[in-house]
């Protein structure tokens, strides 16, 4: 398969407030209250409702300095096919403009899904679906900052577990283990500290596994490390890396690849055999993040390109120019969207198998940039610096802000949607999201 090289031409998004000004973001007692900070959003006053902007280039406020206006409605093109539209990010959100409609009390699916499908008549004939028995992925409403677990040095990687909500913070020398508990406090000493076996090492990136009885830590080593962590954490393997110093990792659905971001290439690994498949050679400044989707895998780095991998035939598919130096990949659970954050704080959001190509542009030059998708597709966050924003899925409606005292190096978000961590100088910070 030949390779494709694309032009950086995006349909610009906008990233909007809530018309209702939230309240700050709470802490538990025992800390000084630290108050989120908002943007005033002036989407309504430049541009009108969202639901009337024109599809023409229209010039919105200057808060995010956007090109043009783009509305929800037009991230999907018109002519779809049915089988395609099962996307949980698009198909199964909810809607804040839609009407009700003739399935009764609920909203209606979002007009762009209409508009795609095709209204058939029969449908109004159909009997009204009660509301109770419509599936509605949830949005966090705000957080409430309940702990910090400290590390003691800087936390680089952060995990944390849905099923047990255990914190896994890593970083030199170390990885600590946090019970629930711990949470919610402020000075809680960790569960268990597992100490690397070379103290000069140093974990610049983890993964856990699915089913979350695994983790895979990298970074500065030659190997690769598989913890087990129930009933309590223990190595499982270490596979001999043939690079210095491991940027990324990312893990494919089924958890049985591995891909390992190194300066130049990308390793790829059996992880039931624990065998490495292949070293993959990718452009020297285009490695510093790596993620799977299907049978495609993606990476990028300072040299502003995204490439994407067949990961059967390992030829490159496509480049995509992105002016700005890459810090950051990762996709919506479907494996159908990615996101990519960029030096300038941009968000490019792109389909992985048609040619759709999103940017929402913030135009402030930052140092850390990072993103994670909800297990639930309706809602991601993304840190800037200091800086985090929780923001909807697809509408970009920014649902909390919140402030750190200090550059955020890393996040995650526990698998069942009640925990955001941030891994920061000393510490991790603990939110539960409140819906």
């Amino acid at each position: 398969m030949s390779e494709e090289k694309e032009e950086a031409s995006f349909s610009i998004l906008t990233i909007y407030d809530d018309p209702e000004e939230r309240g700050s973001v709470p802490e538990s007692p025992g800390i000084s209250s630290q108050h989120e900070h908002h943007t005033q959003s002036q989407l309504d006053e430049v541009c009108g409702p969202l639901q009337q902007l024109p599809g023409s280039l229209a010039q919105c406020g200057p808060v995010f300095q956007e090109v043009s206006c783009v509305t929800p409605q037009q991230w999907v093109p018109q002519a779809l096919d049915r089988s395609e539209l099962q996307v949980p990010w698009f198909s199964e959100v909810e809607s804040e403009e839609a009407e009700p409609g003739p399935r009764g009390q609920g909203r209606l699916s979002p007009l762009w899904v209409k508009a795609s499908l095709g209204y058939d008549p029969l449908l109004a004939t159909q009997p009204p679906i009660p509301d109770e028995a419509v599936v509605r992925q949830r949005t966090p409403r705000g957080s409430w900052k309940v702990g910090k677990l400290h590390h003691g040095k800087k936390v680089y990687a952060v995990a944390v577990s849905g099923s047990t909500h255990h914190v896994y913070t890593c970083g030199h020398g170390y990885i600590r283990v946090w019970n629930e508990s711990a949470l919610h406090a402020w000075d809680q000493a960790p569960q268990a500290q597992l100490n690397l076996q070379d103290h000069q090492n140093c974990v610049l990136t983890c993964k856990l596994f699915p089913d979350e009885q695994r983790l895979i830590t990298g970074g500065l080593s030659q190997t690769l490390t598989l913890w087990d962590l129930a009933p309590t954490p223990r190595i499982r393997a270490q596979l001999a890396s043939t690079g210095p110093m491991c940027y990324s990792l990312a893990i494919s659905s089924n958890a049985q690849i591995c891909l390992a971001c190194f300066k130049g290439f990308v390793e790829i690994w059996d992880l039931q055999n624990q065998i490495l498949i292949r070293k993959h050679e990718v452009p020297i400044y285009g490695s510093r993040c790596v993620d799977i989707t299907g049978n495609k895998f993606w990476t990028g780095g300072e040299d502003t390109s995204l490439y994407s991998w067949d990961l059967r035939s390992y030829q490159r598919l496509q480049q995509h120019d992105l002016q700005h130096e890459i810090l950051s990949i990762t996709h919506d659970p479907s494996e159908e969207w990615l996101l990519v954050g960029l030096r300038m704080s941009d968000i490019i959001i792109l389909h992985t198998h048609r040619k759709e190509k999103f940017k929402a542009v913030l135009h402030k030059y930052i140092h850390h940039h990072n993103l994670k998708f909800a297990s639930c597709g309706s809602y991601f966050v993304t840190t800037q610096d200091e800086s985090i924003h929780c923001l909807a899925a697809p509408s970009l409606q920014r649902l909390f802000q919140a402030e750190e005292s200090t550059d955020i190096l890393c996040c995650d978000v526990s698998s069942d949607n009640q925990y955001l961590v941030t891994g920061s100088k000393n510490s991790a910070t603990v939110y539960q999201l409140l819906y």
